[in-house]
């Protein structure tokens, strides 16, 4: 019998997302770049970005190459990043750390929900994790320069 936990994983919603990528084109042409590597599970994440005056998203794109649970978190905050600073994002990677480390309520970003039935899975926290990770270096390269 297969573990109940492991089949609402990859739920036709956490899939769904994973399609959702294909609205966030990476162009070489961002202005702020990153790439983020997990080191449990091998996925990489490039994330685009450029800002306004103020230092907030603009726009994003992704290049990305992780397994469902990645893609999916990926699609999650790329499709409430534009507004965002660098501060948002650093505070949401926290509550996602948080979280997984059953430290802290799942964190209040839109959409975040269909990432629940990840969290037992320490295998995939990597990979969940990426896209912020990707995103906060990408924007964090700009606060380094000026």
């Amino acid at each position: 019998m297969a573990d109940p936990a492991s089949t609402k994983l990859y739920s036709p919603q956490l899939l769904a997302l994973s399609a959702s990528l294909a609205n966030y084109p990476f162009d070489p042409a961002f202005i702020h770049r990153a790439e983020a590597r997990s080191r449990t599970c091998g996925s990489t994440i490039i994330a685009g970005l450029d800002t306004a005056g103020d230092g907030r998203v603009t726009r994003i794109g992704l290049q990305v190459s992780a397994c469902a649970v990645g893609q999916s978190s990926a699609g999650i905050m790329a499709g409430q990043i534009v507004g965002k600073s660098v501060d948002d994002l650093r505070e949401v990677l926290r509550e996602i750390e948080d979280w997984l480390g059953d430290a802290g309520p799942i964190p209040d970003w839109p959409g975040f929900n269909a990432l629940a039935a990840a969290q037992p899975h320490s295998g995939r926290h990597g990979a969940l994790l990426l896209p912020w990770k990707a995103a906060l270096a990408a924007l964090s390269s700009r606060d380094a320069s000026g």
